[in-house]
């Protein structure tokens, strides 16, 4: 099957080409671990889950590796443990357990490789000293700075002229930039702020080159597909994209970048930490939420769309959940995703056309036909969206055999209104579609028509 995905790079649906014959490489941008995740945070995390699962099962022959970084150094990082008086080991740690966590309550499969920034400092320097060997990188009062202008290509992905690029963008303002546009690749590290050793003295990474080193070190030169928020797009992936260009001699650093939308409360205004208007994913689920309906949320609207995050919206999410594990709750597994769910999300991610075959397939099993293969590639297709559908802690939910049960006397009670009516055609019609499910039709005279299965 052929995967097309939405490339920021091209402005278009381009095919997924796996550079390598046994592989597929995907990364994406993860958290900074100075604070608790807010649903926002957590929309890429579900999104690329779904894009995971779906290269699994399409590419079951290769190996999917993907890796999704922890920045674990970061001025946040250093202020709020400054503020607890403890050592920054001590904040970085315990946030990535709640992420980690909090994700895992959402249905998020750990990605198999997640570097730190704290482990890759070597690849860092590595990176930097080709940088500036290449006359791409220059060195200024025990900073690195990348040299925007020495790259032709600066731009390319965001699309935007660089004074553009440049007024949108809070810039920092230093003397020894030799352009308004360049980037700290190295910083020295103040008294009492942490360090590490490099050929520019004591300091720490910019916050850019953590990801180009990380993607090298873990991935490779090329990687097929480089995800993250829309929000990541400029500064940060631009910069990624210049740098390890630059390093690398031309090759580029992904095939194809993804950009998820945001989330919004309230008409345009995006959620964001910095706004104050976000709600976390620990206090949603505190709330009472089971954390696959947060998922289903999430993928409720397209993934490149913008998401209104409201009361209404988990409300219906609540009652459509509700109806698939009702349907599905205790069906088997080890059945096979319907071919035309799997084209739908095939087809970028397309997660509304996918719910709507899945809705499709629910309201045929729901007929009253108790059709168990029906109900297994029901099940799995749900599975390529983290949906295990599982009766567990969702009391007051009646299990799939109760369901059905309920589906073919509904429809013994819309023949004996038929009958009733001498509308005998319909009567028919209903009588042939249960005989054929393997449904034993008993009418009386003195009683209620009975069934019972063949």
């Amino acid at each position: 099957m052929t995967i097309r995905l939405y490339n920021t790079l091209t402005r278009q649906k381009d095919v997924l080409a796996p550079v390598e014959p046994d592989r597929v490489t995907m990364y994406v941008c993860g958290p900074t671990v100075y604070g608790r995740a807010h649903i926002g945070n957590a929309r890429p995390a579900v999104v690329f889950d779904v894009l995971y699962r779906l290269l699994r099962h399409v590419y079951p022959d290769r190996r999917i590796d993907y890796a999704r970084n922890i920045t674990d150094i970061d001025d946040k990082i250093i202020a709020r443990a400054a503020d607890e008086g403890v050592e920054i080991g001590t904040i970085t740690q315990r946030y990535e357990g709640f992420y980690l966590a909090d994700m895992g309550a959402l249905g998020v499969i750990p990605p198999p490789i997640q570097p730190h920034a704290t482990t890759s400092i070597g690849a860092m320097t590595a990176m930097i000293e080709t940088l500036v060997a290449k006359r791409h990188a220059y060195v200024a009062q025990g900073h690195v700075l990348f040299d925007v202008p020495a790259f032709a290509g600066y731009g390319r992905l965001s699309r935007r002229p660089l004074d553009e690029m440049i007024a949108g963008a809070r810039v920092e303002v230093a003397p020894y930039k030799q352009s308004p546009a360049d980037f700290v690749l190295w910083k020295p590290s103040g008294e009492g702020q942490p360090g590490y050793d490099s050929p520019w003295g004591t300091g720490r990474p910019g916050w850019h080159i953590e990801c180009s080193a990380m993607i090298a070190e873990s991935l490779g030169t090329t990687i097929d597909i480089h995800g993250g928020g829309q929000d990541l797009q400029f500064p940060h992936h631009e910069n990624e994209l210049a740098q390890s260009t630059c390093a690398h001699d031309g090759a580029p650093l992904a095939n194809i970048w993804m950009h998820n939308g945001f989330l919004n409360m309230g008409g345009d205004t995006k959620m964001s930490k910095s706004l104050g208007n976000v709600v976390g994913v620990d206090e949603l689920l505190a709330q009472g939420w089971h954390g696959e309906v947060l998922r289903l949320a999430l993928l409720s609207a397209h993934y490149r769309q913008p998401l209104e995050w409201t009361a209404d919206l988990l409300k219906a999410t609540q009652a459509r959940l509700d109806g698939f594990v009702a349907l599905a709750g205790d069906a088997a597994d080890g059945g096979v995703p319907d071919p035309e769910f799997v084209a739908a999300l095939a087809d970028d991610l397309n997660t509304p056309a996918a719910l709507a075959r899945l809705h499709a397939m629910a309201k045929a099993i729901g007929k009253g036909l108790p059709d168990l293969d029906a109900l297994r590639a029901f099940k799995a297709s749900a599975g390529l969206l983290g949906l295990s559908l599982t009766l567990e802690g969702r009391g007051g939910l009646a299990p799939v055999s109760e369901v059905v049960d309920a589906a073919i006397q509904a429809q013994v009670d819309a023949r004996t209104a038929a009958r009733a009516a001498r509308n005998f055609a319909e009567s028919d019609r209903i009588r042939d579609e249960l005989v054929a499910a393997g449904i034993v039709l008993e009418d009386s005279k003195d009683r209620p028509t009975t069934w019972r299965r063949a």
